[in-house]
């Protein structure tokens, strides 16, 4: 017992010096880039409002959100502090500027995080369809899996295909070098991740799990995260030579062996940090492979950062970017 108790306490130092060491490196660095003080008028339409002729998707910075659908996840004040990732609704997430989701179900249709169950993947669509229908430029990328130890929903693909079959950009390479233009009146990148299920094909309605990557890092450090977020990083090919999205989870997951096992103040120790690895991506010169930022408990100025990096793109302001 005793020898738990030392590990837990060592373990609460090591993360309060790893938050120290990233606050010390806000200090003598700053979290400036290009397009870092740009906020958008309108962040139900911010794509909208960059205009969609000159916005090629290979150069958006997705702002995302980490297991979006679980705003009403398990029982409050019971179970649902430790697996909430998001406060928000998935319909909230868009309007106010998230452009790629993160959603986990179970064989019975029903969005899950480990063994805890939220509302059916029917809400979830729902949402985008709401979204979609008051909209006419903002793309999403949607990223759609069965949670890991679960089933596979029967014929989902066809289910996905069916609810958002008129909005979704089909899977071709060749949409990295187009225009959010050039791909209306198709809005969704879908991506499918089954277990057991077929896996989608080239060429049709949903993407095949290859074309959204991660290197995720299951850890409580901020500062542990943050350098191995900015090392896979470092490791991927520049955006305008790829041919699928790669995404930075900017989080930080409980863990077993720790005094705090609530989501919300772990993933706290790293979220403030965005802007600072936006920043350090110049600085180290990785800033033209940075792609999609997905977080938990997304705001306002994580989702700013990431469309200030994209209208920076744009204007041809984040020179090597």
């Amino acid at each position: 017992m005793g020898s738990l108790v030392s590990k837990q306490i060592q373990r609460r130092i090591d993360i309060l010096r790893e938050e120290k060491a990233l606050f010390d490196l806000n200090e003598s660095c700053g979290d400036e880039f290009p397009g870092c003080d740009y906020l958008p008028s309108d962040r139900k339409n911010w794509m909208a409002g960059l205009n969609p002729k000159r916005v090629p998707i290979n150069k958006i910075v997705w702002p995302g959100t980490h297991d979006s659908a679980t705003n009403e996840i398990g029982i409050p004040c019971v179970s649902r502090p430790f697996v909430q990732c998001q406060s928000w609704s998935i319909y909230d997430q868009l309007v106010r500027g998230t452009r790629v989701l993160d959603i986990r179900v179970q064989e019975d249709h029903r969005v899950c995080h480990g063994i805890l169950l939220s509302y059916s993947v029917d809400l979830v669509i729902d949402d985008i369809r709401r979204f979609l229908s008051e909209t006419e430029y903002e793309v999403i990328i949607l990223e759609v899996r069965t949670e890991f130890g679960h089933k596979d929903p029967k014929d989902f693909d066809k289910y996905l295909v069916d609810q958002l079959g008129e909005y979704l950009v089909h899977q071709d390479e060749d949409v990295f070098q187009k225009t959010i233009a050039e791909l209306l009146p198709r809005r969704v990148i879908l991506v499918w991740k089954p277990r057991n299920s077929a896996h989608p094909e080239a060429g049709g309605p949903l993407w095949s799990e290859g074309y959204l990557r991660d290197d995720w890092v299951d850890t409580d450090l901020p500062l542990t995260k943050f350098e191995s977020n900015m090392k896979y990083l470092s490791e991927q090919k520049l955006i305008s030579l790829r041919n699928y999205f790669y995404r930075v989870e900017d989080t930080l997951t409980p863990q077993a062996d720790s005094l705090v096992m609530c989501v919300r103040p772990v993933t706290d120790q790293i979220r403030g940090f965005g802007r600072l690895f936006i920043s350090q991506c110049f600085l180290r010169g990785f800033a033209n492979r940075f792609q999609i930022f997905s977080t938990d408990f997304v705001d306002e100025d994580f989702i700013d950062a990431c469309i200030g990096l994209t209208y920076a793109r744009i204007k041809g302001k984040a020179s090597k970017c």
